[in-house]
């Protein structure tokens, strides 16, 4: 069993707080004698490997190597009935990676490229209970990618090295290709049951965070699912949101809609006090709701406002009859300040206003282009301008 400190992050700021309230101490500019620096030097290294001691997990882990066709088996048998050795649990996202991406993986592997290792977990249970299986902390899309290869139903596409093989599924293999690729080992760390859920996601989010593969929403439902993704859930696959505000099937899969609604709850409760980094303003409410669990006042908010747009705006969220898709922007501008204006209005009827005069103008337009569109005023001015031009017409 390999036994490993789980990393440790040093807080800078933990250093300046430390020597700040150290009894005489000087400024930079001022004198300081050698011995002084010498002393400080020391105490800031007591105090990091202090936090390291602190806040250090020790993580038991095994390495194994499994055979393709073995991985794949404890993965899809038991499948339907949730009762497969090898399972993805709830934090993790849907199936995204598209054929080119499946494809090049498969390659990779026919090359013999090295492949990142997947990453299990035991879950700690009582003995009665303990069923012995492991959760795919990470991993899920190449584990899902090999089900479909062995199972005949990934045909290969836009392959450069292996361009022969385009257009062919593992049953077009010579057989002897196939023995060897069913063969093929795919290393595996394993976590122990001593793991603790904390430590599986904080896993999850350290490899993903950061990366390219991962949409920050998808990184933050990883890290911090609870009962308030649920409900972003449940909202995105309502119907009247889903016809309001089309965002694609790619986007869908990537939980676009649940970004759309995040936005919309944090901005609407506090837009003000956005300053300027999207993703740090997202992560902190996320972080102060994820166990919220009621959450009726907000989902009225919303049906409130998908009811009034409905009506109101000819096209709902989306530019016109010919566009297929909503771009956050104008979204957080409608469907916020909309809501602000139902909150100082409740009877605001939305048959008497006037939308299609302002909705597509040329000064709306330009408060909901990409170029700035995150800073602060920028978000205040569209979000304030829907807002103020549906009061106008109370």
């Amino acid at each position: 069993m390999n036994r490993r400190p789980q990393e440790s992050l040093y807080n800078a700021s933990l250093f300046d707080e430390f020597v700040a309230e150290e009894p005489g101490h000087e400024s930079k500019d001022g004198p300081q004698s050698e011995a002084h620096e010498e002393s400080e030097v020391s105490q800031r290294r007591e105090a990091a490997e202090l936090q390291i001691r602190e806040r250090q997990k020790v993580v038991d882990y095994n390495i194994k190597d499994y055979p393709v066709d073995v991985l794949v088996s404890k993965f899809s048998e038991g499948q339907e009935s949730d009762e497969n050795e090898f399972f993805i649990p709830y934090y993790q996202r849907d199936f995204t990676w598209d054929v080119r991406r499946q494809s090049r993986f498969i390659e990779s592997i026919l090359l013999g490229l090295p492949i990142p290792p997947l990453f299990l977990a035991g879950l700690e249970k009582d003995i009665r209970e303990d069923e012995g299986r492991l959760e795919i902390v990470d991993g899920s899309q190449r584990i899902r990618t090999l089900e479909l290869f062995l199972k005949n139903l990934l045909k290969l596409r836009h392959l450069e090295k292996l361009e022969l093989l385009n257009g062919c599924t593992i049953s077009d293999l010579e057989l002897s290709r196939q023995r060897k690729f069913r063969r093929h080992l795919i290393r595996v760390i394993e976590l122990s049951d001593r793991a603790d859920e904390e430590t599986r996601r904080d896993l999850f989010e350290r490899i993903n965070t950061g990366s390219d593969v991962l949409k920050p929403i998808e990184v933050r439902r990883g890290a911090q699912f609870g009962p308030f993704f649920s409900f972003l859930d449940r909202l995105a696959a309502d119907e009247q949101f889903k016809r309001l505000v089309p965002v694609g099937h790619q986007k869908g899969t990537r939980k676009e809609g649940q970004e759309l609604l995040l936005r919309f709850f944090a901005y609407y409760e506090d837009y003000e006090g956005f300053k300027k980094r999207v993703d740090e303003f997202l992560t902190s409410y996320i972080e102060r709701l994820k166990d919220e669990s009621n959450n009726d006042q907000r989902e009225n908010i919303l049906r409130n406002v998908l009811a009034f747009v409905d009506t109101a705006f000819p096209f709902g969220f989306r530019k016109g009859p010919k566009f297929k898709t909503v771009p956050r922007v104008r979204f957080e501008a409608i469907a916020v300040g909309t809501a602000l204006a139902l909150k100082e209005c409740p009877d605001l009827d939305p048959r008497q206003v006037q939308t299609s005069e302002w909705v597509n103008s040329d000064e709306f337009r330009k408060l909901t282009t990409a170029d700035g569109s995150n800073s602060a005023p920028r978000l205040r001015a569209r979000i304030e301008y829907v807002r103020d031009k549906l009061l106008k017409n109370r």
